[in-house]
C-alpha cells in the first residue's frame, strides 16, 4: 500500500530539503539529473506497510533518519547504474539475489541495489567481466598459513543487539579470504588469535561479530618448483574470482558515486562521520 507516504516519510526539515524546478523536493542528483524525494518516501512507505514493519526504527528517531540516509544511497546507486547502463546500450539483467557472503562483501547498500535493480546487475556484469584474482590472494606461504579462513559472521543494526549476541547467533560464510570482508572486520580478525569472537566492530554497514579459523590447506602431490604464487585449484579459483569481481564492482561504485552523485544535506551516507546521527565509535 502506498497511500500513507506522507505519514511515514522523514520530515523535510530534518533532511535539509533541496528542490529542483518542476520536481519539487529531491534527494540528490545523478549526473545533474535530480532524483525526486517521492522515490524515497515511497520506499519508506512500502517498508512501513510491509511484513518487516515491526523491526523498523521509530519514525522521527535518529535510527529512522539513518534508515532514510541508507535508502537514499540505495536509490541513487540504482539510478546511477541505470543511467550508465542505458548510455552504454546495455539491457537490464535478471538474476537471483545475492547470498549472505556476497552481500557482506559488496556492502549492504550495494547489495540492496543489486538485488533490487536489473540495471545494477547489468553494470555488475559489464564492470567485472575482466576481473582477475589478485596475486596476493593466490599466495600460499605454507600449509600452516592458509590465506583462506572458515568464517562465521553476523551484522547487527545497533551495538546493543551485537553486545547481547553469542557465537551461536553467527551465520556461516564458509571458506573465504579475509581480505574480501569489510576492512574493519578483517583487521580485527587478523589481530586476534584464531577462533576468537571479535566485535562489536562498527562501520558504515552496522555492527559486526565474527569468528575465523584457518581453512585446511589444499592437499598437493608435490611442492612448487619456484617461488611464484601458485595458481589455486579450480575448486578454489571460482569463489576467489567471485570475490574479486565483487570487490572490483564495489570499488567502481565508490568511484562513480564520488564523480556523479551530489547528495542533499541531511541525506548523507549513513557512515559519514560529519552527520549528527552517526554514533559509531572506533
Amino acid at each position: 500500500m502506498r497511500g500513507h507516504v506522507h505519514d511515514h516519510s522523514v520530515s523535510p526539515a530534518a533532511t535539509g530539503a533541496a528542490t529542483a524546478p518542476g520536481l519539487g523536493e529531491v534527494i540528490g542528483w545523478v549526473d545533474d539529473r535530480p532524483i525526486p524525494r517521492t522515490h524515497l518516501d515511497l520506499r519508506i512507505a512500502d517498508l512501513r506497510d510491509g511484513p518487516l514493519s515491526a523491526a523498523l526504527p521509530v519514525p522521527g528517531s535518529s535510527e529512522d533518519r539513518q534508515l532514510a540516509r541508507w535508502l537514499t544511497q540505495v536509490i541513487l546507486t540504482e539510478a546511477l547504474c541505470e543511467t550508465t547502463a542505458r548510455a552504454l546500450g546495455l539491457p537490464p539483467l535478471d538474476g537471483p539475489p545475492l547470498d549472505r557472503l556476497a552481500a557482506v562483501e559488496l556492502g549492504s547498500i550495494n547489495a540492496a541495489a543489486y538485488n533490487g535493480s536489473p540495471w545494477v546487475r547489468a553494470m555488475f556484469q559489464h564492470v567485472t567481466g575482466t576481473a582477475e584474482i589478485p596475486p596476493e590472494w593466490r599466495a600460499r606461504t605454507s600449509p600452516q598459513h592458509s590465506a583462506t579462513h572458515i568464517v562465521r559472521h553476523r551484522l547487527f543494526k545497533d551495538r546493543r543487539s551485537a553486545e547481547q549476541a553469542t557465537p551461536e547467533d553467527l551465520q556461516s560464510l564458509g571458506r573465504i579470504d579475509l581480505g574480501s570482508l569489510p576492512v574493519a572486520v578483517a583487521e580485527a580478525l587478523s589481530h586476534q588469535p584464531s577462533g576468537t569472537l571479535i566485535g562489536p566492530v562498527g562501520d558504515a554497514l552496522g555492527w559486526h561479530l565474527a569468528i575465523a579459523v584457518p581453512a585446511p590447506a589444499p592437499t598437493t602431490t608435490s611442492p612448487p618448483d619456484d617461488h611464484s604464487a601458485p595458481t589455486p585449484p579450480e575448486r578454489d579459483r571460482a569463489p576467489l574470482l567471485d570475490a574479486a569481481r565483487r570487490r572490483a564492482f564495489a570499488r567502481w561504485l565508490d568511484e562513480r558515486r564520488a564523480e556523479k552523485i551530489k547528495l542533499v544535506p541531511g541525506l548523507e551516507h549513513p557512515g559519514d562521520p560529519r552527520q549528527p546521527d552517526n554514533h559509531h565509535k572506533h
